[in-house]
């Protein structure tokens, strides 16, 4: 089995869109042409092959924070996971 590598993402950093983005972009090393919307962070997630795991720390922060585009947002990475092999996504709910 091949070694995924493992990336935290913690929902308490998600607390506006644009700080949201700013984490995205330094936690999964996104590129500069990044477009700071769903549909880029879709396609960034589902082209790159590199076996990764994805760890979400506190998913409800995430709603909590950006409401129904939150909500979205956990869905680009699930769906991204299911059209990608290489990407898991794991939901860890904490107090």
């Amino acid at each position: 089995m091949e070694n995924k590598k493992k990336i935290t993402l913690n929902g308490r950093k998600f607390t506006g869109k644009a700080a949201a983005y700013r984490y995205l972009k330094r936690r999964l090393s996104l590129p500069g042409y990044f477009g700071n919307n769903l549909d880029a962070l879709h396609d960034c997630l589902t082209e790159n092959g590199t076996p990764r795991d994805l760890i979400i720390k506190n998913p409800d922060k995430i709603s909590y924070y950006l409401g129904e585009y939150g909500e979205s947002m956990i869905q680009v990475f699930l769906d991204s996971a299911e059209e990608n092999g290489a990407l898991t996504v794991t939901m860890l709910n904490q107090e």
